[in-house]
């Protein structure tokens, strides 16, 4: 396998292969977010999973397993957010990888990149699919009214 030698074309597939690394950046911010939205649905889960352990046999809790079952959705939303992410940034770092070699290598694996970079975006706007449907089942789950109520009541 013959690797470049000459400054022009190792610093071209530098230029060439950077390039996809803003994309790995948003994904990172968007894992970070999404890691913390997770953090929140596990810990609004186990005060509801304590308050049902502690609630006398008597009372049913329907309310509280109805936000439990929405909470595990959102959690499923969350993880496959986070699986999509996951598998979107390594899609991209084999496309850095690809497209460096491709310059300075006499491999021709464009292609490869191309197909590389592709599944990466796809996996992106797929995640960004997850993330608006779980956003929206958080925002369906508000109970507005029960707070003007308790408010006007003080």
């Amino acid at each position: 396998m013959f690797f470049a030698t000459d400054l022009d074309t190792v610093t071209h597939g530098i230029q060439l292969a950077v390039a996809p690394v803003f994309l790995l950046t948003a994904v990172a911010g968007m894992i970070g977010s999404v890691a913390g939205r997770l953090a929140r649905i596990i810990d609004r889960a186990r005060v509801l999973e304590e308050r049902v352990e502690k609630a006398p046999a008597s009372d049913p809790m329907a309310a509280a397993y109805a936000e439990l079952g929405q909470l595990r959705q959102r959690g499923a939303l969350v993880n496959t957010c986070i699986a999509l992410l996951t598998f979107c940034a390594i899609m991209i770092g084999l496309t850095i990888m690809a497209l460096f070699l491709g310059e300075t290598t006499e491999l021709q694996i464009f292609r490869i990149a191309t197909i590389l970079f592709l599944a990466g975006v796809i996996c992106f706007l797929l995640a960004l699919l997850c993330f608006l449907t779980e956003t929206l089942i958080a925002t369906r789950m508000l109970k507005f009214g029960h707070q003007a109520r308790a408010g006007s009541a003080h």
